[in-house]
């Protein structure tokens, strides 16, 4: 655990919280490389994390990068680029994580926090939560990612909107738009996104990893590699002993208890 991101594991949940309340959970490099960290932990064989919840304390999920660090280090070009790397690299890393990654906003998610979000699996925010990038706004340009993943995930000219106009949208907008997997009451925002957590906790940890594969790199591959790439990876999904498990389960009609539990 660092000061910038408090770390626990609950029934099986990998729990991320950003406890920096006082400056908006802001992100500095020293929380990227505590939650890059932590996901390498989690992503161990003996860790019994089957899902990681990223979350904040405070009003707001994160509204962007540390910008008294981003000062200290403009009149350095290595540790300029060195601050952005780390976040490029633990974005990645959830991509690419076997594990679902999931994100629970509530008040302000914006540019760098906006960014952290986008690298979520799925996403759940509290009704009165807004969601923005104000990058434009003070003369920059995204660099975690933001102007890559945005555009991808709700399409160009919406994107641009964001983009461009420095603009917030509340949770129902960003639902409507794909932005947010759920809109919830504030006060169950956190036991639901839990809650799902523990759901996908009781899956295959293998079986998800593979559909979680199948998902991301399927996202940039044309139609026919995709189709082919779900091809072997179904393959290799049967020959799994998670499936003994599951059909074994289906035929008795019980609860499959997978390996690992």
């Amino acid at each position: 655990m660092s000061e910038a991101v408090c770390v626990r594991v609950e029934a099986g949940v990998g729990i991320l919280e950003l406890a920096r309340p006082e400056k908006f959970n802001c992100l500095s490099m020293a929380a990227w490389n505590a939650i890059g960290a932590a996901l390498t932990r989690f992503e161990q064989p003996g860790s019994g994390v089957r899902a990681v919840l990223i979350q904040a304390q405070g009003k707001h999920f994160c509204t962007g990068a540390d910008l008294d660090e981003v000062q200290g280090l403009r009149g350095d070009k290595t540790l300029l680029a060195a601050f952005l790397a780390s976040g490029h690299r633990v974005l990645r890393a959830m991509e690419a994580s076997p594990l679902p990654v999931v994100a629970a906003c509530q008040g302000l998610c914006l540019a760098g926090g906006l960014e952290l979000m986008l690298g979520a699996d799925v996403v759940f925010a509290a009704r009165g939560a807004r969601f923005g990038d104000q990058h434009a706004q003070f003369g920059l340009v995204p660099g975690w990612g933001g102007s890559q993943r945005l555009t991808r995930l709700v399409g160009l000219r919406r994107a641009m909107d964001l983009y461009v106009s420095a603009r917030w949208i509340d949770a129902d907008t960003a639902a409507a738009w794909g932005l947010v997997s759920e809109v919830v009451e504030p006060e169950a925002l956190h036991a639901h996104a839990l809650a799902w957590c523990a759901t996908a906790a009781e899956r295959s940890r293998s079986g998800l990893a593979l559909m979680k594969r199948l998902a991301r790199q399927g996202l940039d591959l044309p139609l026919a590699d995709g189709l082919a790439l779900e091809e072997g990876l179904a393959v290799q999904a049967l020959l799994e002993d998670d499936v003994s498990e599951g059909l074994s389960a289906f035929s008795a009609r019980r609860k499959p208890q997978f390996k690992g539990h």
